[in-house]
């Protein structure tokens, strides 16, 4: 019995000697992935960590928002694995990368279509791109004036550190014109997420906002746009994305600091594969095909 209980307290007093890391619980993630970014990309994101985690039990991915400009900064300061943004990197934002010794490379992960929202009480169903841009510039500021009821016009935008907002700025606002430097009106209202738009537009009857269309509740009214008066007014959809008749359409991003290795390279492979691309068109985005792997 002495010899017995000689054999535990041996066992025991090594066993407190081993070093942390050599308890892993079965089943525990092992591989860690930080993803951060684009807050019009992070349900989908999440979605993918979900699903894949379910597959991949010794990985853990996490996901978080805060705009394509914060996702950035993390991959640039180096403390996160993959930069979720709704625009592509910008040249100074390459130069600070290099700078670190860092090169961001590029994924197109999927395809979205920024929608024009106004509450299901207004009227007015269609604009061009120019009295969109008008409105945005503070040059319309009544509903009447673009065919609608004696109101005023209260404007609804994303934050400035938002892929979604610099996308807007520069394709309707600015009319994709290189040399346009039209601003948002300064008394446009600027929230920091894509549901705070979607909350203020549904209660309010005065309100234009825009989002991602994978944003857009069935209950809040999409306006049909057209890039000229007289050409066709088009709403926003998979098929519109795809044929391009829709003016106001981008690509959506995961960047990684140099080319992918290991577990981020093996998720990015997944993330362009079919079943991933299948949680895109179920969230209402536009998948894509034919990417370069990493």
């Amino acid at each position: 019995m002495r010899a017995a209980l000689s054999v535990i307290l041996v066992s025991l007093l090594l066993a407190a000697c081993r070093p942390a890391s050599a308890y892993v619980t079965p089943g525990a993630p092992s591989q860690y992935i930080e993803n951060r970014g684009s807050d019009t990309i992070v349900n989908l994101a999440l979605a993918w960590a979900e699903a894949y985690q379910r597959e991949h039990p010794e990985v853990r991915v996490s996901v978080s928002g805060g705009g394509s400009g914060v996702g950035i900064t993390a991959l640039i300061n180096g403390t996160i694995d993959i930069a979720n943004a709704s625009r592509q990197v910008k040249p100074e934002e390459s130069q600070q990368a290099e700078a670190r010794g860092i090169t961001p490379t590029e994924f197109i992960i999927a395809r979205d279509a920024i929608a024009v929202i106004v509450n299901p009480e207004n009227p007015v169903a269609r604009l061009t791109l120019q009295q969109v841009s008008d409105i945005y510039s503070g040059k319309l500021t009544n509903w009447r004036q673009v065919g609608g009821e004696d109101r005023p016009i209260v404007r609804l935008s994303r934050e400035t550190n938002s892929g979604t907002h610099v996308y807007f700025l520069e394709t309707v606002v600015r009319l994709g014109q290189k040399d346009n430097h039209t601003l948002f009106s300064t008394d446009t209202l600027l929230l920091p997420s894509s549901q705070g738009i979607v909350d203020e537009v549904r209660h309010n009857p005065n309100a234009i906002g825009y989002d991602g269309l994978g944003y857009v509740p069935a209950d809040l009214k999409v306006i049909a746009l057209a890039r000229e008066p007289d050409q066709a007014y088009v709403l926003p959809s998979v098929a519109t994305v795809n044929d391009r008749s829709y003016p106001v359409a981008r690509d959506l991003y995961m960047y990684t600091a140099g080319k992918p290795t290991g577990a981020v390279a093996d998720y990015l492979l997944w993330i362009l594969g079919p079943q991933a691309q299948q949680i895109v068109s179920n969230l209402g985005f536009v998948p894509v095909d034919g990417q370069a792997q990493p």
